[in-house]
């Protein structure tokens, strides 16, 4: 069946495909369209974990920092997963290093994301926090920083 064909009918079967007819070298039968999408669509992935990380561990570092009383180990908890796992996504694309930055100072977005999640969860007033993130991005990955407002 001709790669092309099969991408719409079984996308593990065109993997699968695709990877041996790469190895074969056969390169006029790589289906090229579908390929460079995958592709794109797979650093796409990397961006939008990032972001998600970021904005999860923003929030949680803002609730460690706004209600002292209420913190607990299930916020460490998440606060040290995001890390690792930001950490780690970054050490295997260090090029999102500088997207991490760019998400860091875009506070209309990531900031505004986690500070909603942060509102919404302590019962603290947006007004409350910040207007700009407080943290910087080496304190965000840093294992040892847990802010202390």
């Amino acid at each position: 069946m001709e790669l092309k064909n099969l991408y719409d009918k079984d996308f593990y079967a065109w993997t699968m495909a695709t990877a041996n007819t790469l190895k074969k070298k056969a390169f006029n039968e790589i289906d090229l369209e579908h390929l460079i999408e995958e592709i794109e669509s797979m650093g796409a992935s990397d961006f939008r974990e990032l972001r998600s990380r970021l904005i999860i561990l923003i929030a949680h570092l803002l609730k460690w920092d706004y209600q002292q009383s209420q913190r607990s180990s299930g916020w460490k908890g998440t606060i040290i997963e995001q890390r690792m796992q930001l950490q780690g996504l970054l050490e295997q694309s260090p090029s999102l290093n500088s997207k991490a930055a760019d998400l860091l100072n875009d506070s209309k977005f990531t900031y505004l994301k986690s500070l909603k999640i942060a509102s919404e969860e302590t019962g603290i007033a947006k007004k409350a926090f910040p207007e700009t993130c407080p943290y910087t991005l080496d304190q965000i990955l840093d294992d040892d920083f847990y802010p202390d407002n």
